[in-house]
């Protein structure tokens, strides 16, 4: 089977290995109003990544963690916060710079300008920074999911150490970069693909990508792909196929 990368709405992805283990990003899908019905369903979870601990990224993670028992990756803090609260699971934490290879797929946390908090019955827990991450496997090209995060200069230390082929940028603006961060952001990556998510999922956020799109350079403009909510993109060592 060939690797793929899916779209499930508002920041989650599923990466579809080619030995069909699926390693999912930001896992929110039961109450997410951008994903379709049939959607929300996985038949399979076989790593978690988690940037961060916020509801619309990390909502579905007991769900996950019970029907499938995958290991979940995060921050030092967040994996101790969902050991305590969930009362099971396989975690292996880590923390912003460091990289570790789980089952094969290489998972590097990278810097994010966000916060993160994990809901409980009694308030909000701190679960530690927010991030960025990078994903890799074999001779596959390397994936940068950005997080929830504004704009930062460093992103070009991003595409130097890693090099990532595919970008996954949020562009909704009031939680995330808008239109013009994310323009620049996607400047200071330069990767062959560039894939906009976290917008259109709530009334407060774009609710398009034309601002986005307008604010962009002619050439980074034809790196852009706007993806419909389930469609499977052939991911490949050059980036997305």
């Amino acid at each position: 089977m060939s690797a793929t990368i899916t779209w499930l709405g508002h920041a989650t992805f599923k990466l579809t290995l080619p030995d069909d283990r699926v390693v999912m990003i930001d896992p929110w899908l039961a109450n997410n109003p951008s994903c379709p019905e049939n959607l929300k369903n996985l038949s399979r979870c076989d790593i978690v990544v988690l940037t961060h601990a916020h509801f619309d990224h990390a909502e579905d993670i007991q769900n996950i963690v019970e029907e499938f028992d995958p290991m979940v990756v995060g921050t030092l803090e967040l994996c101790a916060v969902l050991e305590k609260q969930l009362g099971k699971g396989r975690y292996s934490a880590m923390n912003t710079g460091g990289t570790q290879i789980v089952d094969g797929v290489s998972v590097s946390l990278t810097q994010a300008f966000h916060s993160s908090s994990f809901a409980s019955p009694e308030g909000p827990l701190y679960a530690g920074m927010p991030n960025g991450v990078v994903v890799g496997y074999e001779s596959l090209s390397r994936i940068y999911h950005a997080g929830d995060t504004d704009v930062f200069g460093d992103m070009r230390l991003i595409q130097q150490i890693f090099e990532p082929a595919v970008s996954i940028l949020p562009i909704g603006d009031h939680f995330t970069m808008g239109a013009k961060g994310a323009a620049i952001a996607a400047e200071l990556l330069q990767p062959s693909t560039v894939v906009p998510c976290h917008y259109k999922s709530f009334p407060l956020l774009a609710q398009s990508t034309d601002a986005f799109m307008a604010a962009l350079s002619n050439s980074l403009r034809e790196k852009v792909l706007v993806v419909e909510v389930g469609q499977e993109l052939a991911w490949t060592s050059t980036g997305i196929g």
